[in-house]
């Protein structure tokens, strides 16, 4: 555990005056501040007092509401998590689940938040967080090879070889922002080329649909 998380903790509650009006209003400004650094510089160089700063907030409040640094940040996957199951459900078509995905990766800054949990990773997969992830991983699996079985997309393709490419390949924008802007000449987190892009990436994967095509196992 870093210095400062270990600073956060066994500090004064703020004083009434010190705290919000609104309670909820003032975690999700938190949150918000939280998630922008954290993408900027990853978990470890994040820092508690530049969040509270860009949140606007006293540091202490930080301590109050989320206990520590790595209790924020896992607050924000978990509002993440939430966020992007209502937004982006199972059940939408592919097309509409790939352009929802490529959106949220550049505008809610997911793709980079993965990138450096990527980039982190020590192989270790115990703990709460990552038995939660795997049974996550393992349901969007299923959810391919039943969209496989009806025929939507080629069962040729492993399922879960097909949902980590795809994954990838709707993260690339925010993950590879100056690849980005040289192949297309413009930014990558501008609103038109992130459409263009979501649109081809569209393309691409329902081209390997059966649509049109022999009937699934078929071919």
């Amino acid at each position: 555990m870093s210095t400062e998380s270990r600073a956060t903790r066994g500090r004064r509650a703020p004083a009434p005056h010190e705290r919000q009006r609104d309670p909820e209003r003032t975690k999700a400004r938190i949150i918000e501040a939280a998630t922008a650094e954290f993408a900027a510089k990853g978990f470890a160089g994040a820092r508690v007092s530049e969040i509270a700063a860009r949140a606007g907030v006293n540091q202490q409040l930080i301590a109050y509401y989320f206990d520590s640094k790595e209790g924020l940040y896992r607050e924000m996957g978990r509002r993440w998590r939430a966020h992007e199951a209502e937004t982006i459900p199972d059940e939408l078509p592919i097309g509409e689940l790939i352009k929802r995905y490529v959106r949220a990766s550049v505008e809610n800054l997911g793709g980079r938040l993965l990138a450096w949990d990527g980039l982190a990773d020590t192989g270790e997969d115990e703990g709460e967080e990552a038995q939660e992830r795997t049974a996550r991983l393992q349901h969007e699996v299923e959810v391919i090879r039943e969209r496989q079985r009806a025929g939507e997309l080629d069962d040729r393709f492993d399922p879960a070889a097909l949902h980590l490419i795809t994954m990838s390949a709707a993260n690339a924008l925010a993950v590879y922002p100056h690849l980005a802007r040289g192949l297309f000449g413009a930014d990558a987190s501008s609103p038109e080329l992130v459409e263009r892009y979501a649109e081809q990436l569209v393309l691409l994967i329902s081209s390997i649909g059966n649509n049109g095509g022999a009937a699934a196992g078929k071919r």
